[in-house]
């Protein structure tokens, strides 16, 4: 048990408030008829972080007020109605309630607080791409097909503190909208108790630091999913599948990741736990088939792909009943299954978006199996990947009664459905890992809180455009690193946004996408940019380290790292890709910071801030920037991640005064990395009059299969031509430099 400040107090105008001070600016708040507190669903079911380290802070209690006070703020609850206050450490007061918050099983729940005429705010996942700062927004919560794949009911303010919702029913948060009022953050729901974290931090990664430490950090997906991943065409069969890989190794185009939709499957869209491979499409014969716990035939077309470098993806659908498995896992208090608890009524009121209507009645269930189980004899024949359709998911189920025969009671679909997305996703990741103690490559169009722990995301049958950039952007403010689109590759443009984001991925659902149908040039750009991002899988690895330990996204809005501009919160089509590269999509301009920026393709220097009209040249579609002083480790050629050893890593410099980068490095594969098998290797530069020094550390921790020995080529980004270079205190006798916008070498002694 954790020792932390928990205290429940009766409110004078009835009912009852319990606070928990969880970590240094970290608060929650729950209001209840009575001081019973059961968790609520992410907390029952370990998706929201319930075993907190001791924490002692300040308190001071009056008759009418509770103050808890801890380094970064200090919080007030009033105790005859339980309205708060909520003060930054600098004194500043940076929220508090309009009224009395309420919650009642008659009422649901709701609170007003008080928000800063100049306060921004940010987050919501996928509720909106129209925005990614969301004052004046009115959000409904509520999981939609197309239209909100996977909301978040988390924002943070520029004014230094956040809130998180902490309910899965449906409900709304108003940020002073039109229909609002000024001045005034609004969340309400009409059915649930009311229950929130607080959060104080100096700024925007603080506060995104804070609530993942709540909800949880974004995974860590095998290396490999940061290559390229590409899907067949719906009815592709074997033969076709095996085309397709054969045609990116014969192109010279990298990509690791094969997939199957529905096609695979005997039956069509089969929601069931009997699932087979079509006996056409994809026979494997029964002497073929691979034993539980045994290596897969090397007779299978899986394994004939896998020669290849490719690891395979299969598409699934769902209409299963997850809660029991959720229960198993907490309690064994499980009873039969009662289908006669379900309620068919004549009329619903629900929502049918892009023919994803009301799905009635439970006829698949089986609450004694786990629904990964069916999957293990896909996983032992080869299957290493996920792709979680949206159907159905993201669904409305209106008569179901979740669970049914649970003692506990059944979770109607109002509650339920928000919920359903996650644990889907857990329960894959989850069962993937227990399965074969390797991290899983679940990807999901729908999504909730917590999403981000278990799978990666892409923005659903929404294309690769604009608007799902700024799906990505606000995932990004919410918490969730591993996203992507379907990559839309008719335009330079759209391959330059397809390749530089967390992972990329080409869909041929029902088209012929495969690259080499394209024109020459656009060929010749696809075959840039995968080769481009395999060079860049060692930064892009590292920077998932980065995002699995902090929570700060590899793909990050621009308000996130610039937030004194007053411009970012218009650029939704802007963005950083990790510390290193500052781009943009759909346009050819492009706003700079303030700061020193090189551009990545010409090694021209622009001082921003600074507007610039981007000029394609060559292959490239669209602006890479990277801010003076950036380290890059790159990768040299290969067809797939982990074709060969890396022995050989190029270091980019960009100079400035100085500059530093980790290299964070793990088996790639298995769960190892928990347990601390990585290692990191610091790379630093110092520059001072006319003179870089660059210093590359020794490699610190140890993970399976690491390369034995390891060289860098290091290249120094610099307008001038050094007069010489030393390795260790001694002269190079050969070395190149390449001036800035051009292919001339020169050759040094």
């Amino acid at each position: 048990m954790s020792n932390h400040l928990t205290i429940i107090k009766p409110l004078k105008n009835g009912g009852f408030i319990k606070v928990e001070a969880l970590a240094d600016g970290t608060f929650r708040l729950r209001y209840s008829v009575d001081d019973r507190f059961p968790e609520p669903s992410l907390n029952r079911y370990g998706i929201l972080r319930n075993d907190w380290p001791d924490y002692e802070c300040g308190t001071h209690e009056s008759e009418d007020r509770l103050t808890i006070n801890t380094p970064r703020g200090e919080l007030r609850i009033d105790l005859e109605g339980g309205a708060i206050a909520l003060k930054a450490a600098d004194g500043r007061w940076l929220t508090r309630s309009i009224d009395f918050p309420y919650s009642s099983p008659a009422k649901g729940f709701g609170a007003d607080l008080e928000i800063g005429p100049n306060d921004k705010f940010y987050g919501l996942g996928d509720t909106t791409r129209d925005r990614i700062q969301m004052r004046g927004y009115r959000a409904e919560i509520w999981v939609r097909n197309v239209v909100s794949y996977a909301p978040s009911p988390f924002l943070m303010s520029n004014a230094g503190w956040g809130i998180f919702l902490n309910t899965t029913w449906r409900h709304v948060i108003d940020i002073a909208s039109p229909k609002g009022v000024e001045n005034v953050l609004h969340i309400g729901g009409r059915q649930g108790e009311l229950d929130f974290y607080l959060f104080v931090g100096d700024t925007l990664a603080d506060l995104l630091a804070d609530y993942t430490n709540v909800a949880g950090k974004p995974a860590l997906l095998p290396q490999y999913a940061y290559g390229l991943t590409f899907v067949c065409h719906q009815y592709a069969d074997a033969r076709v599948m095996l085309e397709d890989c054969l045609g990116f190794r014969r192109e010279g185009i990298p990509c690791d990741v094969i997939g199957l939709e529905p096609g695979w499957m005997e039956q069509y869209y089969d929601y069931s736990i009997n699932k087979k491979w079509h006996p056409q499409r994809f026979d494997i014969p029964f002497w073929l088939t691979a034993k539980p716990g045994g290596p897969p035939s090397p007779d299978t077309f899986i394994s004939s792909a896998r020669r290849l470098g490719f690891k395979l993806s299969l598409w699934l659908c769902t209409n299963y009943d997850l809660l029991y498995e959720e229960e198993r896992r907490v309690s064994a208090d499980i009873v039969a299954y009662d289908k006669e608890v379900e309620r068919h009524p004549d009329d619903f009121e629900c929502d049918a978006n892009f023919g994803h209507g009301p799905v009635l009645i439970d006829t698949l269930t089986n609450p004694e199996e786990a629904w990964f189980e069916h999957l293990k004899k896909f996983v032992d024949e080869g299957a290493c990947a996920f792709k979680m359709d949206g159907a159905l998911q993201v669904n409305e189920h209106p008569d179901r009664k979740w669970g049914s025969g649970l003692k506990r009671g059944p979770m109607d679909d109002e509650e339920m459905h928000n919920l359903y997305p996650t644990i889907l996703n857990k329960q894959m990741s989850v069962g993937f890992s227990e399965h074969t103690n390797r991290r899983s490559m679940i990807y999901s169009s729908g999504g909730f809180t917590g999403i981000q722990q278990y799978a990666a995301t892409w923005a659903g049958d929404t294309g690769g455009g604009p608007k799902p950039l700024v799906s990505l952007l606000n995932h990004g403010m919410s918490g969730h690193s591993n996203t992507s689109v379907d990559m839309d590759c008719n335009t330079p443009t759209s391959i330059h946004f397809g390749f530089m984001q967390p992972w990329a991925q080409l869909n041929s659902w029902a088209y012929f996408r495969q690259p080499w149908f394209l024109t020459d040039s656009l060929k010749a750009t696809f075959k840039f940019y995968a080769q481009l991002r395999y060079s860049l899988i060692p930064y892009l690895y590292s920077m998932a380290h980065v995002a699995n330990q902090t929570g700060i996204p590899i793909m990050r809005a621009m308000p996130l790292v610039f937030p004194n501009d007053p411009l970012c919160d218009e650029l939704t089509n802007h963005y950083m890709l990790g510390d290193a590269f500052l781009t943009s999509a759909f346009t050819n301009s492009l706003h700079l910071p303030e700061g020193e920026w090189v551009d990545f393709w010409t090694g021209e220097v622009y001082t921003g801030p600074l507007d610039i009209e981007f000029e394609p040249k060559g292959l490239t579609g669209g602006p890479l920037m990277t801010p003076a002083g950036t380290i890059i480790p790159m990768a040299g050629d290969m067809d797939f991640w982990g074709q060969k050893p890396l022995e050989n890593i190029d270091l980019h410099i960009f100079s400035a005064a100085q500059g530093q980068f980790t290299l964070y490095e793990d088996d790639g594969e298995t769960l190892a990395y928990r347990g601390g098998a990585v290692s990191k290797t610091e790379i630093a530069f110092v520059a001072e009059n006319g003179h870089i020094e660059v210093t590359i550390g020794p490699r610190m921790g140890s993970y399976d299969n690491a390369p034995e020995v390891r060289s860098y080529n290091v290249v120094v980004h610099s307008p001038t031509r050094p007069d010489t270079v030393a390795v260790n205190g001694r002269d190079l006798d050969y070395w190149m430099w390449i001036a800035p916008g051009t292919q001339w070498l020169e050759m040094g002694r």
